[in-house]
């Protein structure tokens, strides 16, 4: 058996009833015997040091229950007290449950909800896509979204340190961290392209509107050389492809082009913004939460008003919602359903484990849970009516059907929808407020990702948690970091790059990734025990919120696997099949591979950590195995308002060093036959 080593700035542990002795031994009472290193010791008297391996094992007489202390000081000498500088930094937690709740509720309500919902529903068969989406809703999205929320609160950890209660599933923890990256390094370049829209729609009249005077070719149907397959440009596509992309001057992916200096400045104050709402942590971001979280639905309801008035907008609602019930046989429909449920929740990026972390340890993670999802997809159900109804309109005024008039992915965002602001009366009032919410919804769905990430490293490295100018500069570094790494997706051919890391960064391995988490918490931690470990988060709440684990504990052992293997297999079979475009540019084979290469080495995290794991260990390979997958003595150690528990593991302490240990250790017989000898 194999010590291992403790992490000097955990939180104190709640202390055990068992003395040192009895830890290490596995028997209420010791007994004498060979000693660790080798050698005979008498039967060690109450108070009195034990020898290990040549160092002094001392414990405090006057109380009988605190942990062991490592000296190599004489067994006569008294132990010295911990320097001051190594006590455990305090985590900091929510000023209120409606901060958490606003936080998770921006976190999930988010672009994918107001471009990618809607398109999805008229792409699948406009309303039966909501009967596929409801279900992966109620099998994945939510039991998924439950154990990441519990996790992270029983932890108290991030995405990374809360694999204490599995040490072989660390990977997870690194692979939510890589995919957490990827979709910070494109996420705000969308917000960069929202500041660049914004502070065009102060133009009167809009630059891309049919009364801006250079877009009056446009608008005459003038055949130009900006025209695709025969069909003249918009002035919002001209707009979109020239003066913000400048995708017109690149050929592809290997001709990103120079840096567009308008859309460098935009991401620069992008990031600041973000740098500053994250300086002080949850104090400020859960305050930020209160204006970006609520603004987008005020929005909403004003679009949603005024949309309703519009010639032509019931025609777009009606195409929303009528049913095309042949469609429920596709497995796209299906596919997309539960691409959007993970897309819009955010599941297994780490966000809302780390947000989770800074809960009390008496939150009702179940009745959040629910909340928060059945909020979130309403939202994107709700935000359908105000989109289709402007779409309607658009395509009343261009005599068009309202399936040619949206787009998917960022063309939605940002042609078909300034196009139809544009033909609003007050069109430059509508087009502001339709990109602050755009920036707020992009702001608080970056606010968890970016807490993902910092809440893993401060964990991992509490003393930058300590130290305020530490973690300072390490936002700063991190955020100029993703700053230096975005320029890339603001060049000439920039969109092309966007497009490859939105395709993959989402892809088979965060669905690899959160297929990994549910079997290792059910079949590993055991999923009797989280659910054991969740009643005991939420004892005194009502008691259908016990009965209710019923269901998500049928989910994490059975249906919520099997969904996430159906959905892992069509998704290789369609990207095999399936070429990746953007607009008429089709990916060469190195592009595509290159974007299979981001998701793999993201769930290639999980294996590699685990033979880091069982590599550490000693025994035979079952040996290791079994010990990787035992908590470890740090795990659930305490919470800031004293409510803590901890398993305390009566063949495996933590220390500073390495130590073997043979059968008789932990025997009270063997040590007494050993001691007759």
């Amino acid at each position: 058996m194999k010590l291992l080593a403790d992490q000097r700035d955990d939180p104190p542990k709640k202390r055990s009833d068992r003395s040192p002795e009895e830890m290490l031994n596995g028997e209420p009472k010791g007994a004498p015997g060979e000693g660790l290193a080798g050698t005979t010791t008498a039967r060690p008297w109450p108070g009195s040091p034990v020898q290990l391996n040549g160092q002094t094992l001392v414990r405090d007489v006057a109380d009988p229950t605190s942990q062991p202390q490592f000296s190599s000081a004489p067994s006569s000498r008294a132990p010295s007290p911990p320097p001051p500088g190594e006590s455990p930094p305090q985590r900091d937690q929510w000023g209120g449950k409606y901060e958490f709740l606003l936080s998770c509720i921006g976190y999930c309500v988010g672009l994918a909800n107001v471009w990618r919902f809607p398109y999805l529903c008229y792409r699948n068969g406009g309303g039966v896509f909501l009967i596929p989406y409801f279900i992966m809703l109620l099998f994945t999205g939510v039991p998924l979204f439950l154990m990441e929320l519990s996790l992270g609160q029983y932890g108290a950890a991030g995405p990374i340190t809360v694999w204490k209660c599995c040490p072989l599933l660390k990977g997870i923890g690194i692979g939510m961290l890589c995919v957490s990256t990827l979709v910070c390094l494109y996420y705000n370049v969308i917000i960069a392209w929202t500041f660049f829209y914004l502070g065009n729609s102060f133009q009167s009249p809009l630059p891309w509107s049919c009364e801006a005077a250079s877009n009056a070719a446009l608008c005459g149907n003038v055949t130009t050389a900006n025209s695709t397959g025969g069909r003249s440009l918009s002035p919002t596509e001209v707009f979109w492809n020239e003066q913000v992309l400048g995708v017109v001057h690149s050929s592809g992916l290997q001709d990103p082009g120079p840096v567009r200096w308008q859309l460098a400045i935009c991401l620069f104050f992008a990031w600041f913004i973000i740098f500053l709402c994250m300086l002080k942590g949850i104090h400020s971001s859960g305050k930020v939460v209160y204006v970006t979280a609520t603004f987008p639905y005020f929005v909403l309801i004003v679009l949603i008003i005024r949309g309703a008035t519009l010639e032509g907008s019931l025609q777009g609602v009606a195409f929303y919602l009528t049913p095309d019930w042949d469609r429920l046989a596709s497995a796209q429909v299906w596919n997309d359903a539960a691409s959007q449920i993970f897309y819009s929740l955010g599941i297994g990026v780490g966000g809302l484990l780390s947000m989770a972390s800074y809960n009390k340890f008496d939150n009702n993670v179940i009745r959040d849970t629910l909340v928060i999802t059945i909020g979130n997809c309403a939202t994107s159900f709700f935000a359908g009516f105000a989109i289709f109804s402007i779409l309607g309109h658009m395509a009343w005024r261009k005599g068009v059907p309202v399936g040619q008039v949206a787009d998917s992915g960022p063309g939605l965002a940002f042609v078909a929808y300034p196009e139809a602001l544009a033909l609003l009366p007050g069109s430059v009032f509508w087009a502001i407020l339709f990109f602050l919410m755009l920036f707020m919804l992009g702001v608080d769905t970056l606010f968890g990702n970016m807490e993902g990430i910092t809440t893993a490293v401060l964990d991992e490295f509490p003393q930058l948690r300590r130290n305020m100018k530490y973690k300072v500069l390490f936002l700063a570094a991190l955020c100029f970091a993703f700053y230096l790494m975005g320029l890339l997706l603001i060049t000439d051919g920039g969109i092309y790059w966007f497009t490859l890391i939105d395709s993959f960064s989402t892809s088979f391995g965060l669905i690899i990734i959160t297929l990994f988490m549910c079997v290792g918490i059910s079949f590993f931690y055991g999923v009797n025990q989280f659910c054991s470990d969740i009643i005991d988060m939420i004892c005194r709440c009502p008691p259908w919120c016990s009965k209710l684990l019923l269901y998500f504990k049928a989910c994490w052992v059975f249906i919520t696997p099997f969904l996430l293997l159906f959905i892992l297999c069509y998704i290789f079979m369609e990207m095999y099949n399936t070429p990746l475009q953007y607009g008429t540019y089709v990916y060469p084979f190195w592009g595509k591979a290159l974007g299979v290469c981001m998701a793999t080495t993201c769930c290639l995290q999980i294996p590699i950590w685990a033979i880091v794991a069982m590599s550490k260990e000693s025994g035979t390979l079952r040996d290791r195995y079994m010990k990787a997958i035992r908590p470890l003595n740090s795990w659930r150690v305490s919470n800031l308002q004293g409510t803590s528990g901890e398993r305390v593991e009566p063949d495996r302490v933590e220390a500073p060093f390495t130590v073997n240990l043979t059968e008789s250790d932990f025997t009270a017989i063997a040590w007494e036959n050993a001691s007759e000898e």
